[in-house]
């Protein structure tokens, strides 16, 4: 059993000391440097110090990424292995995630500001988790026979796309990345995969686990850069079959018009979210609150499923409020070092001041702070914003319609079940909700009513590999987790065959 009393700050700061990230492409299973030799520099959000020179990848970097990913799909030095030889190495790559668990969580917490025992605890593990569910799926996936009369044999075989480009957010970078290349990989595909600027270094460093893990060069390609100079081209490449991407719905809508401008690629989103909570009146106040802070503020409320929008019932809204407030306190905000941290910093400068003027609006419309508001730890250097409660706000204030991505929360009043549920489904978005009642009755009406990828009952972000995740309306299409996520990696091929 890990000993946790050795992850003390102290020992992390050590650790920092002697990490050399890297921060070079990984290509044909290969490190190499941008061919125009261009690099960024990659801050931390934590205390704005510099991290590693990451290189600037751009249509020439994703053009041999995709080479290389097509020569390993068509000499099918992947698809072709047996499935328990593909099974095996992905079990194997799992099992190098975990044996690099520290190094991991470490690098996510220096490149995205979150604590780095949720990195430990958390990210890391379930990004593991995630390889290795799919990778039992290898000898667990059947072709089909369709019924026919005697004179002919008809086969549905599923097959691979061929090569799909992965573009992943920064708040799970790890996490993410997996969801895309797990269930991509175990069906035959070989993949390019685009970091965000802002959080390559953990992503990266998965290259060389998966070649130590046994995966065959060119099959997983990893390739830093920034949105129009490496998205843009690996969406628009012509010999990519399938993007799949996970971020804001402005880009999401990019991708989908790179794929008619290019080769009309598959396609698959998961973007923004504005979830709702609706309490109702008999509601567990203590558990409703404990769910609401906790989903709101965990990683910052860096989180597409943030359930930011509180819609109260009227009678109980200032004890919910009141109890959310108390949770919060212990919710500690500090360095990500610290073991007591839960809220960290934000990704970078930029976020935060778009965070703090969402706060700004949202008064000058007429909402109050209820609870933060403010920056927090600014004699780090580092991003940092307190966790927020807003209340007076009504649906139509910017800060209930708009993803803020960041720790705050908008408290409005309902008073009839019906206004509840169409203020919870006026949203352009459809990723997630949650519903709080002690009436089941309530609870099935108001679950089937809203228009989520996911409803979660008398709890929230309870989630399993198992279970598919993906939102409705501007939310995206496409799921992630689950069986269901082999499915957008494949396409079903007939073979009908006539007998004399």
């Amino acid at each position: 059993m890990t000993d946790r009393s050795k992850y003390t700050r102290p020992y992390w700061e050590s650790m920092r000391t002697r990490l050399q990230p890297e921060g070079r492409a990984f290509i044909n299973g290969t490190y190499v440097a941008s061919q125009s030799g261009r690099t960024f520099t990659n801050n931390t959000p934590i205390d704005g110090k510099p991290l590693a020179d990451v290189a600037d990848c751009d249509e020439k970097d994703i053009d041999a990424a995709v080479t290389a990913a097509r020569t390993a799909f068509e000499d099918g030095r992947w698809r072709n292995l047996e499935p328990k030889v593909r099974k095996k190495i992905l079990l194997n790559f799992a099992a190098q995630i975990r044996q690099h668990a520290e190094e991991l969580a470490l690098l996510e917490s220096l490149d995205v500001g979150k604590a780095v025992l949720n990195a430990l605890d958390v990210d890391v593990p379930m990004t593991a988790e995630c390889i290795a569910y799919y990778a039992e799926f290898a000898d667990k996936i059947f072709d089909e026979v369709a019924p026919t009369g005697p004179k002919d044999l008809a086969l549905i075989r599923r097959e691979p796309l061929g090569v799909i480009g992965a573009i992943v957010p920064w708040n799970y970078p790890l996490l993410l990345a997996a969801w895309k290349i797990g269930p991509a990989l175990i069906t035959g595909n070989s993949v390019v995969l685009k970091p965000a600027e802002q959080s390559p270094l953990s992503v990266l460093r998965l290259g060389q686990l998966a070649k130590a893990a046994g995966l065959p060069d060119g099959v997983l390609n990893i390739v830093p850069g920034f949105g129009e100079r490496a998205g843009r081209p690996l969406a628009l490449h012509p010999d990519v079959d399938m993007i799949t991407f996970t971020g804001s719905t402005e880009v999401g809508k990019l991708m989908l018009r790179y794929a008619g401008d290019s080769n009309m690629k598959r396609v698959s989103l998961e973007c923004g979210g504005k979830s709702p909570h609706i309490v109702m009146a008999d509601a567990n106040l203590k558990a409703a609150a404990k769910g609401i802070a906790w989903g709101a503020y965990f990683n910052q409320g860096e989180l597409c499923y943030a359930g930011t929008r509180v819609i109260a019932h009227s009678s109980i809204r200032a004890a919910l409020v009141d109890e959310i407030k108390r949770v919060t306190a212990g919710i500690t905000l500090g360095h990500p070092f610290e073991p007591t941290t839960w809220i960290g910093a934000m990704i970078e400068e930029k976020h935060m001041q778009q965070v703090l003027r969402h706060i700004e609006d949202g008064c000058r419309e007429g909402a109050q702070v209820a609870l933060g508001g403010q920056r927090a730890m600014q004699n780090t250097g580092g991003y940092y914003v307190e966790a927020t409660v807003l209340e007076n706000v009504t649906n139509t204030m910017r800060v209930a319609q708009e993803e803020i991505f960041g720790p705050i929360l908008s408290v409005i009043d309902f008073d009839s079940e019906q206004e509840a549920l169409a203020m919870a489904n006026d949203s352009i978005y459809g990723l997630a909700a949650a519903v709080w009642t002690a009436d089941m009755n309530i609870a099935h009406r108001l679950s089937n009513g809203l228009r989520a990828g996911t409803v979660w009952v008398n709890c929230y972000d309870r989630a399993s590999m198992a279970t598919p995740f993906g939102g409705f309306k501007q939310s995206g299409f496409g799921r992630d987790r689950s069986p269901h996520a082999l499915d957008k990696y494949t396409d079903l091929k007939t073979i009908w065959t006539a007998y004399r």
